[in-house]
């Protein structure tokens, strides 16, 4: 069903001051439409060509599926899991439905890859599981797992899930089950909201004064605002399709993105740590419980590490090893990861702990046991990365491109028939163009690529070149007939975007990324392609713009990235003959700023003022926050007395009116 909510809380795509309205549920009718079109996206005949079944039936060939030993390890330790199955906010919405994924039952249908399906299975499993004595995981009450560790005197909580209902029914379920213990730490593994967001459901700021600890990584609370928030609307919005946010949970629709089911919505929280790990090696005593780290910064997040446990012989995997391939480069946009880097602290972590490692628990998915099964699934997540990453790099330089290198790459069935190393989330396709971005850029030196059209203009001249879009059309049906589908959607997606409102090529696109997505492994790529069909037959649903990021991450970014933000927002077209200068001042923690506007840009330097300034801003920075997440206005600030300014109004009036506001529904499959 439809998540009412709409508040796409991802990963790293956090929107702080991207949006431009703060819609709420209350605006019925666009949820209703929305509701009435998901329903209608997932009844109805489906359609499967023989060339999907045909690859599903191949996938099915390929890999053992008589193996059952994931089945055993997902289901190893249950307890129990919520009667009640929709964990609510508090306006009554779900925040999750923690059986939403519970049809993926039994053999795949023709409309999904068996492989996925199976993937889809193994993380719709729900509730509290024992993973030993003293370490506990409460799976798919969001798209991470919540891990509870029996410290001397109360409850050491890893990963806190993205919001907090989730994370605090998580630990209600605890309590029923193993007894009414307290919270005694909380640890944030990495930077990524799916392992700290839900903090708030757990514990307060009064528990940190009362003595709970909160340990993270090195850099922690600047990574958690600042890899994406230069460009979290574009990233959210991407993300809503890599999520399947808005397609229904069927067989036709969304079955789950590899990583896990699904993303809760609700209020994202983050209560900044007290401690944090600076070395690799680093012990610390944790409520009588000795942890051992292993940074690992830069790879799979930018601020990361693994730790081990020694009383229990138990390793934290974080999310650097998964039961699945990963990203490298993440198709809601990220910053590319290094495989080789990620590769190496896999390694790290065998030479360190592979030898006295009972059990490997883990950010997602379910646990490995025994020492020779943990070290087979670490090699074979080191080997993967580091294969993609020489594999294309080596090919790279023998002369071939971004494009070409996928389609050259033969992973080794050591590696490839491991269910562990799958497409289920990142792809190897994708990591691979990732790995060439990553040293060479999206340029690839054949000079006809250095100054290409728009793909409006492009696809208006391919139209032409072919004879008119009804040829173009003709001639990809019958590349559809055919199960050609790759280039069927490139040669459509030309027509559409030369004659957005031509309707027939929209529709046997939509078609064909239909088949596309019927057999992808990957989840991301599936939900992208449905929702990509979704959108070009039914075009953008009328919802609700998702609101920026909860208070508790607003009041974490730094000044120094809020007028990086503010920059980012500049129009450079009104404020291109305008040389102004504003001085900026907190005056609750005396920060200050200059503000510098020149040739179109916007410039700051921190700490620094100047007397002829045009004009200067006073504000506290709780008003700040207020003004960030609008909530109030300049002027409303100004009659509550906790924000003013000095100097020429109208300059500064004109200077707010240059910054952006960006729409949260821009069109991707349109021009």
């Amino acid at each position: 069903m439809l998540n009412k909510n709409l508040l796409i809380i991802l990963s790293t795509s956090l929107i702080l001051f991207g949006c431009s309205k703060n819609e709420t549920i209350s605006d019925s009718d666009k949820t209703a439409k929305a509701e009435a079109m998901l329903a209608e996206s997932s009844t109805g005949e489906v359609f499967v060509s023989d060339a999907v079944k045909t690859h599903n039936k191949k996938i099915k060939q390929y890999l053992d599926f008589d193996n059952k030993d994931d089945y055993e390890a997902a289901e190893r330790g249950f307890i129990a899991t919520l009667e009640d199955t929709k964990i609510l906010n508090d306006n009554g919405v779900p925040a999750y439905d923690i059986d939403a994924f519970d049809f993926i039952k039994g053999d795949a249908p023709d409309s999904v890859n068996p492989s996925l399906w199976r993937q889809g299975e193994l993380t719709a499993k729900h509730g509290l599981f024992k993973v030993m004595d003293g370490i506990y995981q409460v799976r798919n009450f969001d798209l991470s797992n919540i891990s509870f560790i029996r410290g001397k005197t109360g409850w050491i909580v890893v990963d806190p899930l993205i919001t907090g209902k989730p994370a605090k029914a998580a630990y209600e379920l605890v309590k029923r089950e193993l007894g009414d213990i307290p919270i005694s730490a909380v640890v944030y593994t990495h930077s990524h909201a799916d392992h700290f967001g839900g903090v708030r459901g757990l514990i307060s700021e009064e528990d940190i004064a009362n003595g709970v600890r909160i340990i993270a990584p090195l850099n922690f609370t600047l990574e958690t605002v600042s890899e994406s928030i230069l460009a979290g609307n574009q990233m959210s919005r991407r993300a809503s399709y890599m999520f399947g946010s808005l397609l229904p949970r069927s067989p036709t629709g969304s079955v789950g993105v590899g990583l896990g089911p699904a993303i809760s919505s609700g209020q994202l929280g983050m209560i900044t740590p007290t401690d944090e790990i600076g070395h690799t090696g680093q012990k610390m005593t944790i409520d009588g419980i000795e942890f051992e780290f292993l940074l690992a910064l830069g790879a799979e997040a930018p601020s990361e590490f693994m730790f081990y446990l020694p009383e229990f012989k138990a390793f934290c995997q974080a999310e650097i090893i998964n039961h699945t391939l990963h990203n490298l480069y993440t198709p809601r946009g990220a910053k590319v990861r290094d495989g080789r880097i990620w590769s190496k602290y896999i390694d790290e972590a065998i030479v360190m702990f592979g030898d006295k490692t009972d059990v490997s628990f883990g950010s997602h998915h379910w646990p490995t046991w025994g020492q020779e099964a943990t070290v087979k699934l670490w090699e074979g997540q080191r080997d993967i990365y580091r294969f993609i990453h020489d594999q294309t790099l080596r090919h790279a330089n023998h002369g071939y491109t971004m494009h070409e290198i996928p389609e050259l790459l033969n992973m080794p069935d050591g590696i490839a028939k491991s269910f562990a190393n799958r497409d289920y989330y990142g792809t190897l396709s994708h990591n691979s163009k990732a790995q060439y971005q990553l040293y060479f850029g999206y340029f690839d030196g054949n000079p006809a690529n250095l100054d290409p059209l728009s793909p409006a203009a492009e696809g208006k001249k391919f139209v032409e070149y072919m004879g008119g879009a009804s040829n173009v059309i003709d001639k990809a049906q019958a590349d559809f007939d055919k199960g050609e589908f790759r280039f069927t959607a490139t040669a459509l997606n030309h027509v559409v975007f030369a004659e957005p409102d031509n309707q027939a090529a929209a529709d046997l696109l939509a078609k064909t990324y239909q088949q596309l997505a019927y057999m992808a492994e990957s989840g991301s790529w599936r939900n992208f392609y449905l929702t990509a069909a979704s959108e070009l037959k039914n075009g953008i649903m009328d919802l609700p713009t998702p609101k920026p990021g909860g208070p508790d991450l607003v009041r974490a970014v730094p000044l120094d990235l809020f007028f990086d933000t503010m920059a980012v927002k500049l129009d450079s077209t009104k404020a291109k003959d305008k040389k102004w200068l504003f001085n900026f001042q907190i005056t609750d923690t005396n920060e200050k700023a200059l503000l510098i506007l020149s040739n179109g840009t916007l410039h700051h330097r921190m700490n620094t003022t100047d007397p002829d300034a045009t004009a200067t801003i006073k504000m506290t920075r709780a008003a700040l926050d207020q003004m960030s997440l609008k909530i109030k206005t300049f002027g409303e600030l100004r009659e509550e007395g906790i924000a003013d300014f000095e100097g020429n109004p109208l300059a500064l009036k004109s200077f707010f009116g240059m910054l952006d506001e960006f729409e949260f529904w821009f069109e991707i499959v349109r021009p």
